[in-house]
């Protein structure tokens, strides 16, 4: 769809919604278009404890290092 400035200025919620839904949102200036409005790509909402049951922790994962293991990771 496309709309002229005055139309998108007194109705863009509208559009936005439009946009949000997948429609093509053209916006011009004397029948000559100038932008597209489209949604905004958002991160997906972290969900805590989403991954349980799909990592598994070997016995002692939580102790701590040797000198050996430690230079190794640290790069000495």
């Amino acid at each position: 769809m496309e709309v002229n400035i005055h139309k998108a200025k007194s109705t863009l919620s509208k559009l936005i919604e439009r946009a949000l839904s997948g429609d093509e949102v053209i916006i011009a200036k004397a029948g000559t278009p100038m932008v597209r409005l489209v949604p905004v790509d958002r991160p997906r909402k972290v969900v805590f404890g989403s991954a349980k049951g799909q990592i598994t922790l070997k016995k002692g994962w939580d102790a701590p290092m040797t000198k050996r293991e430690l230079d190794e990771f640290i790069g000495d």
